[in-house]
């Protein structure tokens, strides 16, 4: 008896997306140290809200991870099309909303182009930039889940 297997004809679902991990420790007072991927990094208070002021908050890293999204952006468009990045920046500013709950209220980014930049390049620079990914993000939040370890 001879045959053939049927073809699989059941369309491939779309790829499980990796999880990524950062832990987060208690230091001292305010002080906590978050460790994603070897790197560690520390976040605290101003001295003014009970933390000692030697690191920033975590409402400044995200409005930094943002402004360094956007400025990654930006670099790589500059980077695909044989432009200098000297001189790239971005500035980002935020203010916090007055009501409950506590929260950024909103969020200004200003990017300022290399001094060689083409004008006929910024508008497509500054829609790439726009479509960073933390953007995206915040457009389209993600589902966030905030519950006890066993």
């Amino acid at each position: 008896m001879t045959g053939t297997a049927a073809p699989d004809t059941t369309a491939p679902g779309p790829p499980e997306a990796a999880a990524h991990t950062l832990d987060v420790a208690h230091v001292d007072g305010d002080v906590y140290t978050v460790e994603v991927r070897g790197h560690r990094l520390r976040v605290d208070q101003p001295e003014d809200a009970g933390g000692t002021d030697t690191a920033p908050t975590p409402t400044e890293l995200f409005a930094a991870s943002l402004a360094t999204c956007v400025a990654f952006y930006a670099g790589r468009y500059l980077q695909r099309h044989g432009l200098d990045r000297t001189g790239l920046r971005v500035r980002t500013e935020f203010t916090m909303a007055t009501d409950r709950p506590a929260r950024i209220a909103s969020v200004r980014v200003a990017i300022t182009t290399p001094p060689g930049l083409p004008e006929q390049r910024r508008a497509a620079l500054l829609a790439v930039a726009s479509h960073c990914t933390i953007h995206n993000t915040l457009h389209q939040p993600p589902e966030i889940d905030i519950e006890l370890a066993p």
